[in-house]
C-alpha cells in the first residue's frame, strides 16, 4: 500500500460521523411505533376528561337544564348562580380556613414522620425493624371503616373529640407514605452514607443532609398526595366535630344537601368551589415532582 492509498485523518471522522448517524429507516421505525401508543394515551385522556368536563359545564347550568331532554353538553344559558348560592348558603371562607389548617399541618407531619420511619426501614438492619414494617404493611388491608371506631375510643378518652389535633393525629403515619420512603430510600446508594460517616457525619447530619435533600421528589409527591386525602375526607372529621365553627369544606358540601330535595346546581357549584384547592396545589407542585439524580457526588 502507497502512502496515497493510505485514508487521511479527516476522511476517517467523516466516515465514523457518517456511521454513527442514525438510518431514516429506524427513525420511521420509531415514529410508526410511537404514533399508536400516543394515540392511545389520547383515548384513554379523553375518557377520564369527558366526565369531569360534562361535571364542570353543568355546574354552569341552571337547575332546570340538569336534565332536560336530551342532555346537551355544552349549556345554552351560562349562570354562575349556583356558585353564588353555594357560597352564600354555606359559610364556606370559614371551612375553606379549617380545612386549610388541617390540610397544611397534617401533611407536614405526615411527609416528616414518614421520611423518619422509611430511612430507618431501609438502612437500618434489624429484625424487629422488619417485623415493624410488615405490620405497617398489615394495616392496608384492613378497610378503613374497620378501623374507625377504635380510633374514635381512643381519641375521645385523650380528650381530644369536637378539636383539630383529634383529626390531624390519627392521619399522620400513614403506610403508603413509609412505603413509599422506604423504597426510595433503598435505592440511594449505601456508598454515600458510607462516606459521609468515614468524613466523621453523624447519624442525625447524615439524615438531614443528604437524605433529606436527594428524597425532595418523593417528599413533594406524598405533600400532594396526603393534602388530597385530607381535603377530600368526609367519614373521620364528619365523626369527630359537631361544632359548625370547625366543619371542613367536605361537610359543608353535605349539609347543602337536604333532607327531602337536593338543588343540584348548588351542590355541583359548591363541589367544584372545592376543586380549586387541589388543582392549585397540583399545578404548583407538579413541576418540582421529577426523577432525582440520587447518584449525584459518586466517583467510580
Amino acid at each position: 500500500m502507497t502512502t496515497t492509498d493510505m485514508p487521511r485523518p479527516l476522511d476517517v471522522d467523516a466516515g465514523q460521523a457518517v456511521s454513527k448517524k442514525r438510518p431514516p429507516s429506524a427513525a420511521r421505525g420509531g415514529l410508526r411505533r410511537a404514533v399508536p401508543a400516543t394515540a392511545l394515551l389520547w383515548i384513554l385522556a379523553c375518557l377520564y376528561g369527558l366526565p369531569v368536563l360534562w361535571f364542570i359545564l353543568s355546574s354552569l347550568k341552571p337547575a332546570s337544564d340538569l336534565f332536560s331532554y336530551p342532555l346537551t353538553l355544552v349549556p345554552h344559558d351560562v349562570t354562575l348562580s349556583g356558585y353564588l348560592t353555594a357560597w352564600r348558603s354555606a359559610n364556606f371562607s370559614q371551612y375553606f380556613i379549617n380545612t386549610t389548617i388541617v390540610c397544611v399541618i397534617t401533611t407536614i407531619l405526615t411527609v416528616g414522620v414518614s421520611c423518619c420511619t422509611g430511612y430507618a426501614l431501609a438502612k437500618y438492619d434489624n429484625k424487629w425493624l422488619k417485623v415493624f414494617f410488615v405490620c405497617i404493611l398489615a394495616t392496608t388491608m384492613l378497610p378503613g371503616e374497620v378501623m374507625l371506631a377504635p380510633e374514635f375510643l381512643v381519641v375521645r378518652d385523650l380528650g381530644l373529640y369536637n378539636s383539630f389535633a383529634g383529626i390531624i393525629l390519627p392521619a399522620v403515619l400513614t403506610a403508603t407514605g413509609c412505603f413509599m420512603f422506604r423504597q426510595f430510600f433503598l435505592t440511594v446508594p449505601d456508598e454515600l452514607v458510607e462516606a459521609a460517616r468515614i468524613d466523621g457525619a453523624r447519624e442525625l447530619s447524615i439524615f438531614l443532609r443528604i437524605m433529606v435533600p436527594v428524597s425532595r421528589p418523593i417528599m413533594l409527591t406524598l405533600a400532594i398526595l396526603s393534602f388530597q386525602w385530607r381535603w377530600n375526607d368526609y367519614i373521620w372529621p364528619l365523626l369527630m366535630l359537631n361544632d359548625p365553627n370547625k366543619f371542613t369544606v367536605q361537610i359543608g358540601i353535605q349539609s347543602i344537601v337536604g333532607a327531602q330535595n337536593i338543588n343540584w346546581s348548588v351542590l355541583l357549584g359548591a363541589s367544584v368551589i372545592s376543586m380549586i384547592p387541589l388543582i392549585v396545589v397540583f399545578l404548583v407542585f407538579q413541576r418540582y415532582v421529577m426523577n432525582a439524580d440520587i447518584n449525584a457526588g459518586l466517583k467510580d
